[in-house]
């Protein structure tokens, strides 16, 4: 299966439609540059925020906003100037709980589930429940019928190019599907904005 095709245009509104039935907010639109516009828009000047790691919010040049151009209170940026042995739990805590998290997810179905895959698990408890607003910048590419194909699309296409990733990235072995979040439905109204976006975008 080709995972790295854009949806159609209908597929890409039933999806939209299905997520609102989720619980959670939808923003169609045209590219990365009017996704990157739409996320700043609506986090408010000075407001705490953790970007996750992603090759669709580094694309974009997102993380490069977030972290540099002092308009935010960046989470990544205080983790980085932490002791990893002294300071480990505390940063655990504040990554787990930023006010804010914008990111990506690796599949989206037909049917309004969002899936994430992890090796560390470390983005999962901001967007399970930790942060008060999440965002997810999805690349339409990532749209798929329903989950198993969610899972295959993690297994047979985004593990591969993650491992390689993190060869080049952090000179490790690989990665893993360690963890997996499936977000069927999200109880809290407005905590959950997922912007679609008609253009492939990380993977």
């Amino acid at each position: 299966m080709e995972y790295n095709t854009i949806a159609s245009e209908d597929i890409i509104q039933k999806t939209a439609t299905a997520l609102q039935s989720n619980g959670m907010e939808v923003i169609v639109v045209k590219d990365g540059a009017e996704a990157k516009s739409k996320v700043l828009e609506l986090i408010p000047t000075g407001a705490e925020v953790m970007n996750m790691t992603s090759i669709t919010l580094d694309t974009v040049s997102l993380a490069k906003e977030i972290n540099e151009s002092e308009k935010f209170s960046s989470v990544r940026t205080k983790l980085t100037s932490m002791d990893a042995d002294t300071q480990a739990g505390e940063k655990r805590k504040l990554g787990a709980a930023p006010d804010y998290t914008v990111g990506s997810v690796h599949a989206v179905t037909e049917q309004g589930q969002v899936v994430v895959a992890s090796n560390t698990g470390s983005q999962l408890p901001a967007y399970a429940y930790g942060s008060q607003k999440v965002f997810w910048v999805v690349g339409a590419q990532k749209i798929v019928q329903n989950l198993d194909e969610a899972l295959k699309r993690i297994y047979e296409y985004v593990l591969p190019l993650e491992a390689e990733r993190a060869k080049k990235a952090y000179g490790a072995p690989g990665s893993n599907v360690s963890k997996l979040l499936i977000t069927n439905k999200e109880i809290s109204p407005g905590r959950i904005t997922v912007i679609l976006v008609k253009e492939a975008l990380g993977f």
